[in-house]
């Protein structure tokens, strides 16, 4: 059984092995009980951010942890994937910035992701 914090990473390694851009992962844990991490990326297109989460569930799934709920599939703009103790959100570059959810939950920590996804 995975920790929460690996199950980010692995969730932010699977983003970057299908291009996602500005991966992000926060903990929100001492602020918030809706999990203990968000792990946050842009994708390009409706395609790419389908396939951002496809693989996101796709190696998630490999290591035992099978997504609760899948939010947005078909809008295209902003995908949640729920794994309870961390939320994958997967947004276009216009919804990101409006959602702006790294300055909305700003009081929670980001985890530095060097050596675990490739610089944009």
């Amino acid at each position: 059984m995975l920790k929460p914090k690996e199950i980010a990473i692995l969730a932010a390694k699977a983003l970057d092995s299908k291009r996602g851009k500005d991966i992000k992962v926060l903990e929100i844990d001492e602020v918030s009980t809706l999990a203990d991490y968000f792990v946050i990326c842009t994708g390009g297109s409706n395609t790419q951010i389908n396939a951002l989460c496809d693989e996101v569930e796709k190696k998630l799934s490999e290591a035992g942890e099978e997504v609760l709920h899948r939010e947005g599939h078909r809008g295209g703009t902003w995908v949640l994937l729920d794994y309870g103790c961390i939320a994958v959100h997967v947004f276009n570059a216009e919804a990101r910035e409006f959602y702006s959810l790294e300055h909305l939950w700003a009081d929670g920590k980001e985890i530095p992701l060097d050596g675990v996804v490739t610089a944009d």
